[in-house]
């Protein structure tokens, strides 16, 4: 009988070739001296970044729960996130003298203390996620150089390098660098897979698959999607429609290592899920059990699960997703989030630079103008899948959950180098835009994570997005910064930073959402949204008092005159 296959869709203009051929010859050598000092530009801006931030909002809870797990063996604590990440970033601060006040944390949201300081711990552990990023960037420019050639590989290296969020994010200690490095590493991976399906590489495969599941709780959705490609994807073909040809046995054997290495993520764990009288009990290794009263009658059963935790903390994430979460978009905000909450912040937050050579390769693909492997097809459905998924969701909280697609539109985007490579004029203009997106990154630098295009003007920002595309804490550094340079200044403060003031010395009064201030009043732009406030327009009121400045593109900074009328109890007078 006949086998239906889908051919891949031809990409290539009959007078190119399919792919440039990679640098040979005398200067073969010196191919790695441009993207090594990209890489060192990179970690330059990622230092900076360190120095100058101070923890964001989910930085503590991480390292905390990263700590515990390793010092107890238990993923007790704030199960919503996997633990690659958590384990990975405080490998360098497992000492005793590494400390976060965990007590603090759960019960008032903020640490009170952190040892033996709060830069120290902060550079070790975040030093860890810039590893993720140089990792990132390294497999981006080996997968351009593959598909296309060395300089389309340094355009997207550089694109790579000059896009303030891919700063920021890899540059805290956060999930969402994990979950950007391994989906593009498995998309990426997946086909060089295709090509050549061999036992070696489906075992990595695997690994990256795992890896994948251990990144972030977003990410099962790439792994469902690869695992997909893996099971219908023929060399020859797109995709091939009668199951008897599928990969069956790769596939399955490359699950099975990942569902490995997710075991091996939480210590090799074994939970039991047990069904008795109409009553659910899950126990955990090392915590307390979770049991439900509503549970079908009839079942009377126990079964070990391996990784309890990752169903656990999956099923977490869900309901949440189900619940919703508050987010604020254009001065709007809403428990449900926004169904187009993702493409405008795409278009707030990216360069425009290269959201524009993006729209360029993907025209000149489309036009059949460059030539690309025909499996990129393969490649557009992860970054095209990743960004339905974020739009559906309701938690619409920062720019950083689609941090997953940003790789694959700078991939696209370097495609316009095959088109300029020999024509003098385009080759020209396009040095001009990365020269330009080098300017545009400095206009914020280091403080990435409060980057707007140049359309947005800082002081309004906080009208548009808040949370973590704006403000996630990080401006107690800068502020501390204005406190020195500024002693004899009362200062009151209101921040949603999730270190008390005091542990980074600066000497502020924190205002409450019913207390008003005179004198130095600094709002940060996240609480200024409202966003997180049981009474949004709380501190509306300094709006009618003269901005004198703003701290680290985040923080708002106010003169706010003595009031006659002020009641002791509803003010902090000025000293």
């Amino acid at each position: 009988m006949g086998f239906a296959t889908i051919p891949l869709p031809s990409t290539q203009p009959p007078h190119q070739p399919a792919r440039s051929t990679p640098a040979s010859g005398p200067g073969k050598k010196f191919v790695w001296v441009f993207p090594a000092s990209l890489v060192l530009v990179y970690i330059l801006q990622c230092a900076w970044f360190i120095r100058t931030q101070s923890f964001a909002i989910d930085e503590p809870v991480h390292i905390f729960a990263g700590l515990d797990a390793w010092r107890t063996g238990s993923f007790r604590y704030w199960n919503d996130h996997p633990p690659l990440a958590r384990l990975w970033c405080t490998l360098p601060i497992l000492g005793a003298k590494w400390q976060v006040d965990g007590d603090s944390i759960q019960h008032l949201h903020q640490a009170t203390y952190i040892l033996p300081n709060p830069e120290s711990l902060a550079t070790r552990a975040r030093a860890m996620n810039v590893i993720f990023g140089v990792i990132l960037g390294v497999v981006l420019w080996l997968t351009a150089r593959r598909a296309l050639s060395v300089g389309a590989a340094n355009v997207a290296l550089v694109l790579f390098v000059l896009w303030p969020a891919l700063v920021a994010h890899f540059s805290l200690v956060t999930t969402d660098g994990a979950a950007a490095l391994f989906t593009f590493a498995t998309a990426a991976y997946l086909l060089r897979w295709r090509r050549n399906p061999s036992a070696p590489r489906t075992a990595t495969l695997g690994l990256l698959l795992g890896l994948l599941l251990l990144a972030k709780f977003s990410t099962p959705v790439m792994f469902a999607l690869a695992v997909c490609w893996m099971l219908v994807t023929a060399p020859e073909a797109l995709f091939v429609l009668n199951p008897l040809r599928w990969n069956w046995g790769r596939t399955c054997a490359a699950v099975a290592i990942s569902v490995f290495v997710v075991w091996a993520g939480y210590f090799f764990h074994v939970s039991r899920a047990t069904w008795r009288n109409g009553s659910f009990t899950a126990t955990f290794p090392h915590r307390d059990n979770i049991v439900s009263p509503h549970a079908p009658k009839f079942l009377n059963l126990s079964i070990p699960v391996p990784a309890g935790e990752y169903l656990e903390g999956f099923r977490r994430v869900v309901r949440h997703n189900s619940g919703g979460h508050a987010s604020f978009l254009l001065g709007k905000i809403s428990g449900n989030g926004f169904k187009l909450f993702f493409p405008v912040t795409l278009a707030l937050k990216s360069p425009p630079i290269i959201l524009l050579l993006f729209a360029a390769g993907v025209i000149l693909i489309a036009f059949r103008r460059v030539s690309v492997p025909r499996e990129w097809w393969i490649l557009a459905s992860f970054p095209a899948v990743y960004l339905c998924f974020a739009i559906s969701s309701h938690i619409d909280i920062g720019e950083r959950h689609i941090l997953p697609v940003y790789p694959f539109i700078v991939l696209f985007a370097a495609v316009v180098w095959q088109f300029v490579d020999r024509r003098p004029a385009l080759l020209a203009a396009l040095i001009v835009l990365l020269l330009l997106q080098g300017a545009d990154v400095l206009r914020y630098a280091p403080d990435d994570l409060s980057y707007f295009t140049p359309f947005v003007r800082p002081t309004q920002s906080y009208k548009l997005l808040s949370d973590s595309s704006l403000d996630w804490g990080e401006g107690l550094l800068a502020l501390r910064q204005y406190q020195r340079a500024h002693p004899d200044e009362v200062i009151s403060a209101a921040t949603v930073s999730p270190v008390e003031m005091q542990v980074y010395g600066i000497r502020a009064h924190k205002l409450e959402e019913n207390q008003r201030a005179s004198g130095t009043v600094v709002i940060s732009a996240t609480t200024l949204s409202g966003q997180l406030l049981k009474n949004p327009a709380a501190y509306n009121w300094v709006l009618q008092y003269p901005m004198t400045g703003m701290l680290n593109h985040s923080l708002f900074v106010f003169r706010v005159p003595p009031q006659p009328a002020e009641s002791p109890s509803q003010s902090v007078a000025s000293r």
